[in-house]
């Protein structure tokens, strides 16, 4: 299982395919190459996998999977948290 996780994008650019995203504030270049010819544009909503644009989301996918990341995470946090080991 693969986990995409949905990113912003900030920036296009055609000629080496990649872009600038941003998830949760972090910028990070990735590469475009296989949303290029679906549209990306700046304001896009994409998956992400291992720095490739998987796919375009709407931001009501994005929205819902982030909230769902964010549950996992508090979940991992509060594990953690309560773990006692040394």
């Amino acid at each position: 299982m693969c986990v995409g996780i949905p990113a912003r994008v900030a920036e296009v650019h055609p000629e080496d395919r990649s872009g600038v995203v941003d998830v949760d504030g972090v910028r990070r270049t990735v590469d475009l190459t296989l949303v290029l010819e679906d549209g990306v544009e700046v304001g896009s909503w994409v998956l992400l996998h291992v720095g490739f644009a998987m796919s375009i989301v709407d931001e009501d996918e994005a929205a819902r999977t982030l909230e769902f990341l964010k549950l996992f995470e508090d979940a991992e946090l509060e594990e953690f948290a309560g773990d006692d080991r040394p």
